[in-house]
């Protein structure tokens, strides 16, 4: 890509709010797996284990909880003491309910990367008359279906 397209926001925080409330929808409880060691992360040094730190973000659990596009900002009591914490979106690695297990690692924001070769643009995608992609070769020859299951690959 060049610098005159135009360039989107980060989907890590949608991602992050999206997950915390389907895991509150589901009366589960939220919690953040963060990266202690990126910068602008506050959290009481207590609580960092191998450089990583989990956090309960349940509403009963924290006070004046806000996801921004930014960071996470809430208070809560570490250990009796109220602590404010501070985590900017990038040091989120991941969102679970503790309950389950289940949740999402947060992929990382792709920023100022260039197309890579097997990678799809829209442009390189051609169709027909009717709106549908057009596969067919230029030898004329349509590709054979594939058999088996259909496999998802993950493009970075």
């Amino acid at each position: 890509m060049t610098d005159e397209f135009f360039r989107m926001t980060s989907h890590r925080p949608y991602l992050l709010r999206a997950l915390v409330e389907w895991i509150n929808d589901n009366q589960l409880t939220p919690h953040i797996l963060v990266d202690a060691g990126v910068a602008g992360v506050q959290v009481p040094p207590s609580s960092i284990k191998d450089g990583r730190v989990v956090l309960n973000i349940a509403e009963r659990a924290v006070v004046g909880l806000a996801i921004d596009n930014e960071s996470v900002a809430f208070s809560a009591r570490f250990s009796g003491v109220s602590f404010a914490v501070q985590v900017p979106i990038s040091a989120v690695l991941a969102v679970y309910a503790r309950e389950t297990g289940q949740g999402m690692a947060l992929p990382d924001d792709i920023i100022g990367a260039e197309t890579a070769e097997d990678e799809v643009t829209l442009e390189d995608v051609s169709a027909d008359a009717d709106g549908t992609p057009d596969d067919t070769p230029p030898d004329g020859n349509p590709p054979p279906r594939p058999s088996g299951r259909p496999q998802l690959r993950v493009v970075k």
